[in-house]
This record gives structure tokens, sequence and C-alpha cells, in this order.
């Protein structure tokens, strides 16, 4: 039996279950965490929205986002999109932690150019556990976006508003932007570790066959693998070797197919199936692509 989801599709619905204060703008609201109650009943039920989700918590606060758990550390900023699923992990009495959390409706954006935009912003796919942790003065400057956003909400809506919003928006998540990458690069011994351990689950992959059995291997199975989600090990990836996981990918392929084109006498069409493509034309123009030869043109030139 499929279990149910509680869907949430309004700020005011939010605002009613969650028992925060009646918004004053219909499609975005900004809540004090102190004033959170979260009571034992509401452990484990799950729910989604329609609504983006921004929140800075400064200390221990169980959530669970799909199928990962976490407790936060202090100075935290986390991120959830529309339709991602949630549930809370612990209560939590009023005043317990100190922060705000952001909820705003996607059609705050629609028709707006950050309509678009929110792609770029990759960080709303990350798992909880890749939170970004912020130093105060980072914090600092968060909650001063915050806090100007927080006052044009409460004011009188006039022509403006929206737009002035939506600029807010877009200030807070190029400020996060700018944050993650400085994270990444504090982070980045770790890092090298874990591209080292992307590098071995190819070469393994590879070496037990599993390219001609089962394919090429997915961005999903290797993020798994390493226990990072798609997006953040995507964009570690791009930060350590300047190549997306799907790039990656694909120049592995195209080194083992040079090996293969030289140092083999089977056909073009045996080497495409052994790297794992089903059509030997999609091998052809991958490695085109990167090489700006045939295989063919390859083999003949070397």
């Amino acid at each position: 039996m499929k279990e149910d989801i509680f869907r949430i599709k309004s700020i005011s619905q939010l605002c009613d279950v969650m028992g925060f204060e009646k918004p004053t703008h219909p499609l975005i609201t900004i809540v004090d965490n102190s004033k959170w109650n979260i009571p034992d009943s509401a452990i484990g039920v799950k729910y989604t929205s329609d609504l983006y989700f921004i929140s800075l918590k400064d200390k221990g606060c169980g959530m669970q986002y799909g199928r990962h758990s976490y407790d936060f550390d202090e100075g935290v900023l986390m991120f959830a999109a529309p339709g991602q699923v949630a549930s809370a992990t612990k209560a939590q009495k009023l005043n317990e932690i100190q922060g705000w959390s952001l909820f705003f409706h996607k059609d705050m954006i629609r028709n707006t150019h950050m309509e678009n935009e929110m792609d770029h912003y990759s960080f709303f796919s990350y798992d909880v556990y890749e939170a970004l942790h912020l130093s105060e003065k980072e914090q600092q400057i968060v909650s001063d976006c915050i806090e100007k956003m927080s006052l044009e909400v409460s004011e009188r809506i006039d022509n403006h508003s929206n737009r002035v919003i939506v600029s807010g928006i877009e200030l807070l998540l190029n400020y996060s932007m700018r944050f993650y990458e400085r994270q990444f690069n504090t982070r980045s011994v770790q890092n090298k570790g874990v591209v080292t351990t992307v590098e071995r689950i190819m070469k393994q992959y590879y070496s037990e066959g599993l390219f001609a059995s089962s394919g090429q291997p997915s961005s999903g199975y290797i993020s798994e693998k390493v226990h990072l989600s798609q997006h953040y090990l995507s964009d570690l990836l791009k930060k350590e070797t300047g190549k997306t996981t799907k790039e990656y990918i694909n120049e592995f392929i195209v080194d083992k197919a040079k090996t293969l084109l030289l140092s083999s006498t089977e056909s073009i069409s045996e080497i495409a199936y052994t790297l794992g493509f089903t059509y030997p034309h999609y091998f052809g123009r991958l490695f085109k692509n990167k090489t700006g030869m045939t295989p063919k043109e390859y083999r003949g030139a070397n």
C-alpha cells in the first residue's frame, strides 16, 4: 500500500498547518525558528509542497529529506525545492533553536527572470547532510537579506513589491552560491578523496566487464556509491576536475576507447559494445565530439 504523503499547496495552508502567524503576503512568508513547535505526533509524518524552502538553523535540528536524515550543528543553511518529500525526525519546542525559515511559492517567481534561473542553483537538490555551513559573518550577510525581505513582505503590497522581493531572493541565492564555492574550497582535501574514489569506482566497473553487461554507469550510480547526491557530486567534480559527473564518465569512456583502438584488433562496433553502447554510431558521435576524429580516423592516424 502506498504511503500517504501530505501535500502543502499554498503559503496560507502552510501557516495554518504549522501554526504560524497568518501571512501578510500570499506567496511568501518568513518564520522565526524559535516560534516553530514540532510535537511528537508530527515526527515521521511525510509531506511535500509547492514551496521553496530556505532555512538557517543555529543548532541540532532533526530533519529528513528522502532517505537521508541529519542533526545539524551550528550555523547551517539548508534548501528544499517544490516536490521534495520531507519529515521531522525529532520534536522541537518553542525557543529551542534560533534562526529563520523562508518559504515562497513557485508562483512568486513565475514570469520573472528567476523562473529560468532556478535550475542554476543546484544546491536545492542537495541532500540534507550536504547543507551549507556558514561562518558568523556569512550568517550575518544572509540574515541581512532576510531582514530586508521581511520588511518588504510586512509592508503594504504595491506595484514594486514583487520585483523587490524577487530581487531579494536572487541576492540570497547568489550569496549562497558564493558560500558553497567557499565550502568546496575549504574542503578541498576531502573532495580530492571523493575524486579518487570515483576514479576507483569507474576502473572497477570497467575491469569487471560491467560496461558490456550492464551498460554505462549513470551519474546516479556513481553518486550512490560515494554517498552523495547527484547534484552535489557533480558540482564537487566540476570544482575539482572541471568536469561534471556525466562529463567525467564520458572522458573515462573516450580514454578507454583510445586504448582499445590502438591495442586491440577488435572492430569499432565491438569496441562500442564493450564500452556499453547499444548502437555503435552513438560511440562514434561521442568520440568525435571529444577528439575531433572518428574512431576509424584515430586508429588510422596512430
